[in-house]
């Protein structure tokens, strides 16, 4: 009589995948491909951008912005390169300082700007030429710029690049750093209003007269802020016709000289 043999499932044996088994194990990442495919499609479709805003900018038109930036209405509003986007105005508008770009749901670009501003201007040949308080140059000067800006003397330049730090013709980047503390202090300070022309032509005596009162000497490099802020000590504690020399130049004490 034939024996049937019956085979026992050991915990070695693989199991049979049923076919329903086999798709639900695919299930998962199919649903996150179509959930991506479909998130990527309503970005493409509905965000569009219809409305760019400009704020901040004095010296550049909002087109002129929005065209350095390069965007324009129907650029996606998420596909879009900011960082990109901010390279191509620097180098376009040297006259940016600073500049964000934000998306704002569901289409609108908010573009904010500060602008450098001419503080002073130096000359090259037969030409005069502005920069910001950080010695940056920004371009020639124009006859009605001239009238508010500082004329800085004594300075040598070398090629100059608009959009770029200064340079002078021998290379001296401490003395371009010093004129940049200085032009910054009496930026910050509110100096520079009443200073129409600072000497450079010795970095270690530079020297600038304030208004028709004052000849204040600086001095070399050094303690910038610190003596500005003598300076400012000083004056506030001087009598309105009080005229002469203020010394604050070794960078530790301030002296008043009248004439």
């Amino acid at each position: 009589m034939a024996r049937r043999i019956h085979k026992r499932k050991t915990a070695d044996s693989p199991e049979r995948m049923t076919i329903s088994q086999y798709l639900s194990s695919f299930s998962g990442p199919i649903m996150f491909f179509l959930v991506v495919v479909a998130t990527i499609f309503v970005m493409s479709v509905f965000f569009r951008i219809t409305n760019i805003q400009v704020e901040g900018n004095s010296h550049y038109t909002d087109e002129e912005i929005i065209r350095a930036i390069d965007i324009e209405e129907g650029d996606n509003l998420f596909f879009f390169d900011r960082f990109a986007a901010l390279s191509r105005v620097f180098a376009k508008l040297p006259y940016v300082e600073e500049v964000s770009v934000e998306r704002s749901l569901p289409n609108k670009v908010i573009i904010t700007v500060t602008e450098s501003q001419a503080l002073a201007y130096l000359v090259l040949g037969d030409e005069l030429w502005t920069i910001d308080h950080s010695c940056k140059v920004l371009g020639k000067a124009t006859e009605e710029e001239l009238s508010g800006l500082i004329a800085v003397e004594g300075v040598n330049p070398g090629t100059l690049l608009i959009g770029e730090p200064l340079q002078t013709k021998d290379g001296d980047a401490e003395l371009v750093e010093y004129l940049a503390e200085v032009l910054y202090q009496l930026e910050g300070r509110g100096l520079y209003t009443q200073v129409d022309s600072i000497d450079f032509s010795d970095k270690n005596h530079v020297s600038f007269s304030y208004g028709d009162k004052y000849m204040v000497k600086l001095g070399g490099p050094g303690k910038t802020e610190y003596k500005f802020g003598m300076l400012v000590s000083v004056m506030s504690q001087l009598l309105a016709g009080d005229v002469g020399e203020i010394d604050v130049s070794d960078g530790m004490t301030a002296r008043f000289r009248p004439e």
